[in-house]
């Protein structure tokens, strides 16, 4: 039964069958048949479906509270067994962006199953914010802390970033000798509802200086910007460590090198629970140890980027 009411609450929550047999990677027909057999075991109509919405009946309600008490009980328990005996095991949903998730965290998926190899790993690359809740995700990472109660919220590392531009962009266009120069160059934005890519703050001997910069071309991938900017399209702006090859490289070159943007945090989220899973602890501690050597910039890397001057 249990499987059966896995996709009851996933259907209440995501308001529909097909979303809940994705999430749980089900055909839809599956995930329907599941709900008809709890609603036959219950004796009463659980959802009332139409071709384009799906709504708990008054009973549905009332079940999904109860429902969810027994998801809840039945984690707790498999979480105790496994941090009695010391083995962590289920699927771990994480969530994070495209570019962190493909430098840094899908080379280190290989090295935590090899520790822990009945966690199975369910990753998600997005640039968009994932919702922890409606999604089922056990673990996302961001660039920045979210101030809300709901998540506990570890940081990672410091994310120092950098303007950056192609030698043949700076060749064509000349590079920015301050800040305001900026506002008269092409910049590559990350935009999505939400993004907040298009204002870039700097900082200044007067402090930091917030610019409300504009170009030609914006995506919400960070790695088309990246493809981009190599092809001489304009400026952007990264996270040291996801240009660092083409700097040392000479592919891009630092774009107004004393004027550095605002480093940012790297954080990592995970819902509140009773008891935290043992596959969520052993992931976080494993990437908060693993991630800030490859994340935070080594000194000797100040000497590794070509300066536009």
């Amino acid at each position: 039964m249990l499987n059966e009411l896995k996709v009851f609450v996933r259907a209440v929550e995501l308001k529909s069958i097909s979303a809940a047999a994705r999430n749980l990677r089900l055909s839809a027909a599956a995930a329907s048949h599941r709900i008809l057999q709890l609603e036959e075991q219950v004796g009463v109509r659980l959802l009332n479906r139409t071709t384009r919405s799906l709504q708990p009946t008054e009973a549905g309600c009332i079940f999904y509270e109860h429902a969810l008490n027994v998801l809840e009980a039945v984690e707790r328990a498999e979480s105790s067994m496994a941090m009695a005996s010391g083995v962590p095991t289920g699927a771990l949903r994480i969530a994070a962006p495209l570019g962190f998730g493909r430098r840094i965290l899908a080379p280190l998926v290989s090295e935590f199953h090899s520790l822990h190899p009945r966690v199975e790993v369910r990753l998600r690359l997005s640039d968009h914010s994932v919702d922890l809740l409606s999604e089922s995700v056990d673990v996302a990472i961001r660039m920045s802390a979210l101030p809300d109660s709901s998540f506990i919220v570890r940081k990672l590392a410091d994310c120092p970033r950098v303007l950056v531009a192609s030698p043949s962009y700076i060749a064509k266009h000349g590079a920015p000798q301050a800040p305001e120069d900026l506002l008269q160059h092409n910049c590559l934005l990350l935009r999505f509802p939400g993004s907040t890519d298009f204002r870039w703050t700097l900082n200044t001997p007067e402090g930091p200086s917030t610019l409300p910069v504009s170009g030609k071309f914006d995506a919400d991938d960070g790695d088309v910007l990246t493809e981009w900017t190599l092809d001489g399209a304009g400026i952007m702006l990264k996270p040291y460590w996801e240009v660092a090859e083409h700097l040392r490289q000479g592919r891009l070159q630092v774009i107004l090198p004393d004027h550095p943007p605002e480093p940012v945090s790297l954080v990592m989220l995970y819902p509140h629970r009773h008891l935290l899973p043992a596959k969520v602890r052993v992931f976080a501690d494993f990437l908060i140890e693993k991630s800030r050597l490859l994340i935070e910039r080594p000194p000797e890397a100040e000497g590794e980027a070509k300066v536009a001057a």
